[in-house]
């Protein structure tokens, strides 16, 4: 099985993650970017910044990839996390996954980004273009609450 599990400094390609998900033996490749929009709450972006632990994130995303795989009996399974500052228009995040159907590639994936943004140990700095500042804290999961 192909393993891609990444952070990286550098815009995200796509298609690569695309290619490092897709197996002959799925009927359904489903691929997840997460963007940076131009406007949050009616404040306009200029960019994204992101930090993290890498040690802990990449053994979060691993497990995380892990459970994906064997709850929807995946075929192949990529993350990509960008760090760093990610312009308006471009990805922040990218997700892959492939299997034999459809309905269990789009929940795997979906899935994925939530417990993503739940549990891995990525920060999220928003700048506006009125040169103000905002950290986002990650979602909280029910056990957190």
């Amino acid at each position: 099985m192909i393993e891609m599990i990444e952070i990286s400094n550098d815009p995200i390609e796509s298609s690569v993650v695309l290619k490092a998900a897709q197996s002959d033996l799925s009927g359904a490749v489903v691929l997840f970017l997460g963007t940076t929009r131009q406007f949050t709450d009616g404040r306009e972006t200029e960019q994204l910044e992101y930090e993290c632990y890498h040690a802990m994130a990449i053994k979060k995303m691993n497990q995380l990839r892990n459970q994906a795989i064997e709850r929807w009996r995946l075929e192949r399974c990529a993350l990509v996390h960008r760090v760093g500052r990610v312009p308006v228009g471009e990805a922040s995040v990218a997700i892959a996954v492939s299997s034999p159907h459809r309905r269990e590639a789009f929940e795997a994936a979906e899935w994925l980004i939530d417990e993503l943004k739940k549990q891995v140990p990525i920060w999220k700095k928003e700048c506006y273009v009125d040169g103000s500042m905002e950290w986002q804290h990650p979602i909280k999961s029910e056990v957190d609450l």
